[in-house]
């Protein structure tokens, strides 16, 4: 099966893996989350799984609920709408690009990977299952 053939009716999808570094000075993370966005049909989302049990190995002092609440923000301003606040103008591009910048904060965005899928959405159940749970 020629590339091409293997490709029809599939497009190109970037995503990175949203990870947890409870002590930025110590360097640990978990990942937690994952963002997929797909130009083509015009999908961005998040999907988010905070292990509490594995944040607390890395730092039993760790701030579960304001990482729930980034996490969360996270996918909000995937979504859009009034819930992603400034950015809710942006495009989907241009919110996906917001959330793959590199901070300093306790939820940092891994490298930027690509793919091919047919289904942004499954794609990104499938990812959160592999990387994430």
């Amino acid at each position: 099966m020629s590339a091409v053939h293997t490709a029809v009716g599939r497009e190109v999808f970037e995503y990175a893996v949203l990870r947890v570094v409870p002590r930025v000075e110590r360097g640990e993370s978990i990942n937690a989350g994952v963002v997929l966005y797909c130009r083509a049909r015009s999908f961005l989302a998040a999907r988010t799984h905070l292990d509490v049990a594995r944040l607390r190995a890395l730092d039993p002092a760790a701030d579960v609920t304001g990482v729930r609440a980034a996490l969360h923000a996270a996918e909000c301003l995937c979504r859009g709408g009034a819930a992603a606040g400034l950015a809710a103008g942006d495009d989907a591009g241009r919110r996906f690009r917001w959330l793959i910048a590199p901070r300093s904060t306790v939820v940092q965005p891994g490298p930027v990977h690509t793919g091919l899928t047919a289904d942004p959405a499954a794609e990104l159940d499938r990812l959160l299952e592999v990387l994430v749970r």
